[in-house]
């Protein structure tokens, strides 16, 4: 990615985040909250914007696991930046921008890495929608140390590419207790204890590929098992549970697990090709533990999500997906233009 478009990118990004904090701020004095009490297990904003500032790190890597032992477990990650950022939310209408500042990544020798990541989440009328369009370029090992040269910290691989699209969805079936926006969008207020079962369609589609061998040594295999390139597609059912508790109406602990039986293909590219086919367990978790208010609200959450490849050439390739984020949040009364403006853009959910 040529340097200047770097530049460019990242000025446009800190004069939207400095411009959206303003917008933050001049919109949050002298409004009083208006709160929809009528469901006795969470409250609703249906007036409100929230605003909040948070820090964020996102992630995905690839796992390869030789079944026959003739080469270590490789665990590929990407070096990614933690990111100051603010947000705004609006019912299921969620709207975030970062930045990484330099102070908050210093180089621990693990190479650089460029990277798109479009993670898109939302929550319409008791729909959990999860969506992902990812592209990184350079990965590194970890643990420290495992194939890395003897003057390196880490094996760097500057050609390795990673490209990912998938969407999840899922419907609570108890959207009348319990609250998901509560939990990762702070549009809502959780005030009792409450859990449901949720149960959809999952599906995912990408490929992950190098210059050479993405096995260090490629000498460690013969050339049939050699690879450069995995391609891949899966999708199936999925369900879960998801549970919030809460503690003396503020303080709030919520989990979340689903499991997918999915099934696809994985085709591998080296000197020959091969592909597989099979039914793979694949799973997705999600955590938030906060404490929450009717004007603000503070928490941290996390997401993470590991899709299981068929096995090809005795390889199993897993690759996952992540995000992890603290948030400081508040909320205010919109002016009659953006209120305006937000009903007209607004789904009908």
């Amino acid at each position: 990615m040529p340097r200047l478009f770097l530049i460019r990118k990242r000025v446009l990004n800190l004069t939207i985040f400095v411009l959206a904090f303003q917008f933050i701020g001049s919109q949050a004095h002298g409004q009083s909250i208006i709160e929809d009490d009528s469901n006795a297990y969470f409250s609703k904003f249906p007036e409100l914007i929230t605003g909040r500032v948070y820090a964020s790190r996102k992630f995905s890597g690839v796992k390869i696991h030789d079944k026959l032992d003739q080469v270590p477990y490789l665990n590929y990650w990407p070096n990614t930046s933690l990111n100051l950022g603010v947000g705004v939310g609006y019912d299921a209408l969620n709207l975030n921008l970062a930045y990484g500042f330099g102070f908050l990544n210093p180089d621990r020798g693990k190479g650089e890495t460029n990277y798109l990541d479009a993670q898109f989440h939302t929550n319409p009328n008791g729909w959990v929608v999860d969506g992902y369009l990812q592209f990184y370029k350079g990965f590194h090992l970890i643990p420290e140390g495992t194939f890395a040269a003897n003057d390196r910290s880490f094996y760097y691989r500057p050609d390795m590419v990673f490209r990912e699209i998938g969407a999840s969805v899922q419907y609570i079936l108890n959207k009348d207790k319990f609250s998901y926006k509560a939990a990762f969008y702070q549009t809502e207020w959780q005030k009792k204890s409450a859990g449901s079962l949720l149960m959809g369609f999952e599906m995912y589609g990408g490929s992950v590929r190098g210059d050479s061998s993405l096995i260090p040594q490629s000498e460690l295999v013969s050339v049939q098992r050699d690879f450069s390139k995995t391609s891949f597609f899966e999708l199936g059912p999925n369900i879960g549970y998801a549970y919030t508790l809460v503690i003396a109406k503020h303080f709030f602990i919520m989990g979340y697990a689903s499991v997918s039986p999915s099934f696809g293909f994985t085709q591998m590219r080296g000197e020959m090709s091969s592909i597989g086919w099979s039914l793979n367990p694949n799973y997705l978790l999600k955590g938030s533990v906060g404490y929450n208010t009717k004007r603000w609200a503070i928490n941290a959450n996390f997401m993470y999500e590991n899709v299981r490849l068929a096995k090809v050439k005795d390889f199993n390739t897993e690759f996952f997906v992540g995000n992890v984020r603290a948030n400081f949040i508040y909320r205010f009364v919109a002016g009659p233009k953006t209120k305006s403006l937000l009903k007209s853009i607004k789904p009908v959910w």
